[in-house]
């Protein structure tokens, strides 16, 4: 993996396990943590929105996002304009997420996949290159 990438990661309350594990497997000093920094309850957009705007701005190269289902997270950080985020619950998916849509945010369903597929999925995601080409097309259509 590219340890010179910069790294942006959130999560409520139902993803702040899982955010924590990811922040330690990547061990890297390029990566930002955006909170949540515990357990208790927490609103998923208070975390959402400001990994999607650092991610949009250019300060980060990629934003990680998990909560429950990864549903709220990628609602809200898609209603950015530079942000095209992915619900990835495999790394199948995370791969294709890139090739294809060139997401430069994963959403991470914490309550439906283990911690060690999350790092599979976060892996694949970073690693994996965009196509371009007709995929570029598609990609160019999106915004509003």
């Amino acid at each position: 993996m590219n340890n010179t990438l910069k790294i942006a990661i959130g999560a409520d309350h139902a993803g702040f396990d899982y955010k924590e594990a990811i922040a330690k497997w990547l061990n890297a000093d390029n990566l930002k943590d955006f909170g949540t920094y515990s357990s208790a309850s927490a609103d998923y957009p208070d975390f959402a929105h400001p990994v999607a705007s650092a991610v949009e701005n250019g300060e980060f190269d990629f934003g990680i996002l998990v909560c429950g289902s990864a549903n709220g997270v990628a609602i809200t950080a898609n209603k950015h304009q530079g942000i095209r985020a992915a619900i990835c619950w495999n790394e199948e998916l995370a791969s294709l997420a890139r090739k294809h849509n060139n997401a430069n945010i994963v959403c991470i369903p914490a309550r439906f996949i283990s911690i060690e597929e999350a790092e599979n999925i976060v892996r694949t995601f970073l690693s994996t290159e965009f196509e371009g080409g007709r995929h570029a097309n598609r990609v160019n259509k999106i915004a509003c």
